[in-house]
Protein backbone atom coordinates (compact mmCIF):
# COMPACT_ATOMS: atom_id res chain seq x y z
CA UNK A 1 0.00 0.00 0.00
CA UNK A 2 1.06 3.60 -0.95
CA UNK A 3 2.20 5.82 2.01
CA UNK A 4 2.12 8.98 0.34
CA UNK A 5 -0.37 8.02 -2.00
CA UNK A 6 -3.57 7.57 0.57
CA UNK A 7 -3.00 11.19 1.72
CA UNK A 8 -5.47 14.08 0.67
CA UNK A 9 -4.12 16.67 -1.57
CA UNK A 10 -5.16 20.14 -0.81
CA UNK A 11 -6.17 22.29 -3.64
CA UNK A 12 -5.14 26.02 -2.73
CA UNK A 13 -7.55 29.19 -3.59
CA UNK A 14 -7.58 30.11 -7.02
CA UNK A 15 -6.76 26.60 -8.90
CA UNK A 16 -9.20 24.74 -11.03
CA UNK A 17 -8.79 21.03 -10.27
CA UNK A 18 -11.50 19.18 -13.01
CA UNK A 19 -11.12 14.87 -13.42
CA UNK A 20 -12.30 12.82 -15.93
CA UNK A 21 -12.69 9.27 -16.26
CA UNK A 22 -9.30 9.49 -18.14
CA UNK A 23 -7.47 13.10 -17.39
CA UNK A 24 -7.09 15.42 -15.06
CA UNK A 25 -6.55 19.09 -15.52
CA UNK A 26 -5.59 21.51 -13.45
CA UNK A 27 -5.33 25.12 -14.16
CA UNK A 28 -3.83 28.03 -12.02
CA UNK A 29 -2.11 31.44 -11.71
CA UNK A 30 1.01 29.92 -13.76
CA UNK A 31 -0.85 28.11 -16.46
CA UNK A 32 -2.45 24.36 -17.32
CA UNK A 33 -1.32 21.66 -17.14
CA UNK A 34 -3.23 18.18 -18.40
CA UNK A 35 -2.52 14.27 -17.57
CA UNK A 36 -4.17 11.04 -18.41
CA UNK A 37 -3.80 8.74 -15.91
CA UNK A 38 -4.26 4.67 -15.47
CA UNK A 39 -7.82 2.95 -14.90
CA UNK A 40 -6.82 1.02 -12.00
CA UNK A 41 -6.93 4.36 -9.80
CA UNK A 42 -9.46 6.80 -9.50
CA UNK A 43 -9.15 10.54 -8.71
CA UNK A 44 -12.29 12.53 -6.80
CA UNK A 45 -12.00 15.62 -6.19
CA UNK A 46 -14.60 16.62 -3.18
CA UNK A 47 -14.80 19.83 -0.64
CA UNK A 48 -11.05 21.13 -2.40
CA UNK A 49 -9.76 17.99 -1.06
CA UNK A 50 -8.41 15.98 -4.47
CA UNK A 51 -7.74 11.74 -3.48
CA UNK A 52 -6.68 9.25 -5.64
CA UNK A 53 -7.35 5.54 -4.54
CA UNK A 54 -6.85 2.36 -6.02
CA UNK A 55 -9.85 -0.37 -7.92
CA UNK A 56 -7.95 -3.20 -6.81
CA UNK A 57 -4.72 -4.45 -4.55
CA UNK A 58 -2.64 -5.97 -7.54
CA UNK A 59 0.99 -5.08 -7.35
CA UNK A 60 0.53 -2.63 -10.84
CA UNK A 61 -2.57 -0.78 -8.92
CA UNK A 62 -0.35 -0.19 -5.81
CA UNK A 63 2.16 1.45 -7.78
CA UNK A 64 0.18 3.54 -10.03
CA UNK A 65 -1.58 4.76 -6.52
CA UNK A 66 1.65 6.47 -4.91
CA UNK A 67 2.42 7.62 -8.84
CA UNK A 68 -0.01 9.45 -9.85
CA UNK A 69 -1.07 10.81 -6.35
CA UNK A 70 2.58 12.68 -7.09
CA UNK A 71 2.11 13.64 -10.56
CA UNK A 72 -0.83 15.35 -9.25
CA UNK A 73 0.36 16.88 -6.12
CA UNK A 74 3.53 18.42 -8.39
CA UNK A 75 0.98 19.86 -11.09
CA UNK A 76 -0.55 21.75 -8.25
CA UNK A 77 2.45 23.03 -6.90
CA UNK A 78 3.75 23.75 -10.41
CA UNK A 79 0.75 25.97 -11.08
CA UNK A 80 0.54 27.52 -8.21
CA UNK A 81 4.59 28.12 -7.10
CA UNK A 82 5.98 27.06 -10.45
CA UNK A 83 9.70 24.60 -10.93
CA UNK A 84 13.14 26.15 -12.06
CA UNK A 85 17.11 24.72 -12.01
CA UNK A 86 19.46 26.76 -12.21
CA UNK A 87 22.71 25.94 -14.35
CA UNK A 88 26.46 27.28 -13.97
CA UNK A 89 28.10 27.74 -16.70
CA UNK A 90 31.96 27.91 -16.07
CA UNK A 91 34.73 28.74 -18.10
CA UNK A 92 36.81 31.33 -20.07
CA UNK A 93 35.04 32.64 -22.87
CA UNK A 94 32.07 30.77 -22.36
CA UNK A 95 28.46 32.85 -21.86
CA UNK A 96 24.86 32.40 -22.36
CA UNK A 97 22.06 35.35 -23.70
CA UNK A 98 18.31 35.16 -24.54
CA UNK A 99 17.27 35.98 -27.39
CA UNK A 100 13.32 36.28 -27.67
CA UNK A 101 12.44 32.43 -27.44
CA UNK A 102 16.40 31.42 -28.55
CA UNK A 103 18.70 30.53 -26.23
CA UNK A 104 22.53 31.66 -27.26
CA UNK A 105 25.24 29.86 -25.91
CA UNK A 106 29.24 30.17 -26.14
CA UNK A 107 30.46 27.30 -25.31
CA UNK A 108 34.29 26.92 -26.50
CA UNK A 109 32.97 25.73 -30.52
CA UNK A 110 33.87 27.35 -33.76
CA UNK A 111 29.89 28.49 -33.62
CA UNK A 112 27.47 29.18 -30.79
CA UNK A 113 25.05 26.89 -30.00
CA UNK A 114 21.76 27.95 -30.47
CA UNK A 115 18.69 26.25 -28.62
CA UNK A 116 14.85 26.87 -29.00
CA UNK A 117 12.59 27.73 -25.86
CA UNK A 118 10.00 25.51 -25.58
CA UNK A 119 6.69 26.98 -24.53
CA UNK A 120 5.98 26.53 -21.32
CA UNK A 121 9.15 27.14 -20.27
CA UNK A 122 11.46 30.84 -19.19
CA UNK A 123 14.83 31.42 -19.59
CA UNK A 124 16.41 33.58 -17.46
CA UNK A 125 20.26 34.53 -17.53
CA UNK A 126 22.03 36.20 -14.31
CA UNK A 127 25.49 36.77 -12.70
CA UNK A 128 27.23 38.54 -15.86
CA UNK A 129 25.86 35.73 -18.21
CA UNK A 130 26.79 32.59 -16.46
CA UNK A 131 24.20 31.56 -14.89
CA UNK A 132 21.20 30.20 -16.33
CA UNK A 133 17.58 29.68 -14.46
CA UNK A 134 15.12 27.04 -16.18
CA UNK A 135 11.70 27.90 -15.09
CA UNK A 136 7.98 27.10 -15.74
CA UNK A 137 5.09 25.00 -14.29
CA UNK A 138 5.56 21.71 -15.63
CA UNK A 139 8.45 19.77 -13.52
CA UNK A 140 9.12 17.48 -16.50
CA UNK A 141 9.59 19.71 -19.23
CA UNK A 142 12.07 21.92 -16.77
CA UNK A 143 13.69 19.11 -15.97
CA UNK A 144 14.13 17.92 -19.57
CA UNK A 145 15.27 21.09 -21.17
CA UNK A 146 17.80 21.72 -18.12
CA UNK A 147 19.36 18.57 -18.93
CA UNK A 148 19.42 19.55 -22.76
CA UNK A 149 21.31 22.18 -22.00
CA UNK A 150 23.23 20.48 -19.52
CA UNK A 151 24.38 17.93 -22.48
CA UNK A 152 25.66 20.37 -24.60
CA UNK A 153 29.05 20.62 -22.76
CA UNK A 154 28.78 18.84 -19.70
CA UNK A 155 31.67 19.30 -17.45
CA UNK A 156 35.33 18.13 -17.92
CA UNK A 157 36.91 16.41 -15.21
CA UNK A 158 40.34 18.15 -14.58
CA UNK A 159 39.45 21.82 -14.42
CA UNK A 160 35.68 21.61 -14.44
CA UNK A 161 34.75 23.54 -17.49
CA UNK A 162 31.36 23.34 -18.61
CA UNK A 163 27.67 23.43 -17.59
CA UNK A 164 26.80 22.10 -14.75
CA UNK A 165 23.39 22.45 -11.96
CA UNK A 166 24.19 24.88 -8.95
CA UNK A 167 23.61 22.39 -6.61
CA UNK A 168 25.98 19.55 -8.36
CA UNK A 169 29.22 18.56 -6.54
CA UNK A 170 32.31 18.15 -9.13
CA UNK A 171 34.48 15.52 -8.41
CA UNK A 172 37.80 16.69 -10.16
CA UNK A 173 40.63 14.76 -11.24
CA UNK A 174 44.35 15.20 -10.47
CA UNK A 175 45.89 15.95 -13.84
CA UNK A 176 49.62 14.55 -14.64
CA UNK A 177 52.61 15.84 -12.41
CA UNK A 178 55.52 16.39 -14.12
CA UNK A 179 58.40 14.05 -14.06
CA UNK A 180 62.09 15.62 -13.17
Amino acid sequence: MSRIGIRPVQIPQGVKVNVTPATVSVEGPKGKLQMSYNPQVEVTVKDNVLRVTKKNSSKEANAFHGLYWKLISNMINGVTQGFSKSLIISGVGYRAEVQGKILVLSLGFSTDVSVAIPDGISVAVEANNQKVVVSGADRWEVGKFASEIRGLREPEPYKGKGIHYDTEKLRKKVGKTGVK
